[in-house]
């Protein structure tokens, strides 16, 4: 009897074994995401603008729609209420004099050509934000903030009143992340998405 037992223990081994190779490894973006087919790009809310560089966050907020355009993966939204996912952006920048309330934030009438015709964009504060609308007055402020000094790429589930009060279910940080021509934190949000739709199809077979 106490012969069998290391046979009986090899086999057991062996068939742990396999059982682990078949387990399926976890997607890093949940099909909600994968699923998504528009999106939304809005800065983020209460953040200044360098005195040395007022559209800086802008000029962020346009450099990830034209990439996202150029990926092709993800229509942009009419609106944030309509929109599968919201991206926030905040341009990193080193401690000093920003300016708060900045119109420049205000995102414009943006005329977006397809092979249909021509889609007339309306943007505004970003989702639950009670900024004023463009064109209105309000009170610039300049202050002393200290802030992130990475650029910084959050990705939310849209379809809800207010999708930055949750938390993202993708982010990323880095240096110059959001500069044009690289945007590199579109490019690193597109290669967890190629690399979470390949463990999706390989977790299906």
């Amino acid at each position: 009897m106490l012969r069998r037992l290391p046979l009986l223990l090899l086999i057991a081994l062996l068939f742990s074994g396999m059982s682990f190779a078949k387990k399926k490894n976890k997607q890093e973006l949940s099909n909600l995401v994968l699923n998504s087919q528009t999106v939304f790009v809005v800065i983020q809310p209460d953040t200044g603008e360098p005195v040395a560089n007022p559209t800086a966050n802008r000029s962020a907020r346009e450099n990830v729609e034209n990439a996202l355009t150029k990926w092709g993966r993800f229509r942009l939204a009419m609106s944030p209420q309509t929109a599968d996912l919201v991206i926030a952006v905040r341009k990193g920048h080193a401690a000093g004099l920003t300016i708060g309330n900045s119109p420049k934030d205000d995102s414009p009438v943006i005329l977006q050509p397809h092979d249909g015709g021509t889609d007339v964009r309306v943007g505004g504060p970003p989702p639950g934000d009670s900024s004023p609308a463009p064109g209105h007055n309000r009170d610039l402020s300049i202050i002393n903030q200290v802030g992130p000094s990475q650029d910084s790429f959050e990705v939310y589930l849209g379809g809800v009143e207010h999708p930055l009060d949750s938390a993202p279910v993708w982010r990323c940080l880095g240096e110059n992340a959001l500069d044009a021509p690289a945007v590199a934190a579109v490019s690193a949000f597109q290669k967890a998405v190629d690399e979470s739709e390949k463990q999706r199809q390989q977790n299906h077979k």
